[in-house]
């Protein structure tokens, strides 16, 4: 089945029932960006600041939500 098919079904269930689908499947996502909790605060406002040197130098271009959600759904 293709999200095409499934969506539209999905969005005819009642509201309760399309929340716990929507957390169901939420859950079931494995976090690719999800930070070692060994992370210390130094490292993180480090890695910070490098990503906003990233984008401030052009090296980077950051996407809006929007833009992020589109790719995304390709």
């Amino acid at each position: 089945m293709s999200i095409d098919q499934i969506a539209p079904e999905a969005l005819k269930l009642p509201v309760r029932e399309r929340a716990l689908l929507a957390a169901s499947l939420w859950e079931s996502i494995e976090d690719p960006f999800e930070i070692s909790t060994d992370f210390d605060e130094a490292a993180a406002l480090n890695l910070a600041e490098e990503r906003d040197q990233d984008i401030e130098s052009g090296r980077v271009i950051a996407l809006s939500h929007d833009e992020l959600m589109q790719r995304l759904r390709q």
